[in-house]
């Protein structure tokens, strides 16, 4: 399937879940050495294969498609830069995430499918949205191999090596997050679960129960 293609599908779910509204949001996908990213002013649950631009990675120039990427696109190349091993990127504004991680509230891994999609969540200090220090400062948090980052009053920046495992943690990291939200207002703190503990053994880059890589399955169901 087109990545495009892809990107639209996961645009879509990401709308009904309430990740982004309006314009908000940018998706990429890695082609080689270079990256399909949305378009400026594009909607994510209206992208057709004209709402993408075609940017090389080493220097951002637009190679095909639309004329103006994301303005966000900088956070995409900085982090395919220093990831070599990533192949999407999904750049939402998740309100749970970005209210806790605004009240220095971390975000608990309260379930197996947490634990095993998200593994950790990073929080990058504030920068205005759409410069060069906040897409530096996004790829200096992820470079370790860190896949979920929280950024500061702005959404998140969440990686993963094909669209559909991307989209699986952001819609986790959410999910995480909700719960998070729903034990403090109980006024009860949440246990947190690390991958090691309920794990079968794991496979490098991430496995779920049973061996392998994560299954796209879980909160949204790709």
């Amino acid at each position: 399937m087109d990545p495009r293609e892809q990107l639209s599908e996961a645009g879509q779910r990401f709308v009904a879940a309430g990740l982004v509204v309006g314009s908000g949001g940018n998706l990429s996908a890695r082609v080689g050495d270079a990256c399909w990213v949305t378009a400026a002013g594009t909607r994510l649950d209206e992208l057709t294969a004209a709402a993408y631009s075609l940017v090389r990675i080493a220097d951002g120039a637009v190679l095909d498609g639309a004329p103006m990427p994301s303005t966000e696109v900088a956070l995409h190349l900085a982090t395919y830069r220093v990831r070599p091993d990533v192949q999407a990127v999904v750049h939402l504004h998740p309100q749970t995430s970005v209210l806790l991680d605004a009240l220095d509230e971390p975000i608990r891994l309260l379930t197996t499918d947490h634990a095993a999609y998200v593994r950790s969540v990073r929080s990058v200090p504030f920068h205005p949205p759409g410069t060069s220090a906040l897409a530096d400062a996004a790829a200096a948090a992820c470079a370790d191999g860190t896949n979920c980052l929280v950024l500061r009053q702005h959404g998140c920046s969440v990686l993963g090596p094909d669209i559909a495992l991307a989209a699986t943690r952001a819609l986790n990291l959410e999910e995480a997050a909700r719960a998070t939200y729903a034990a403090l207002l109980l006024g009860r703190t949440p246990p947190v679960l690390a991958w090691d503990s309920c794990s079968r053994g794991s496979a490098p880059g991430g496995g779920y129960p049973g061996g392998g890589a994560p299954r796209s399955r879980g909160a949204g169901g790709f």
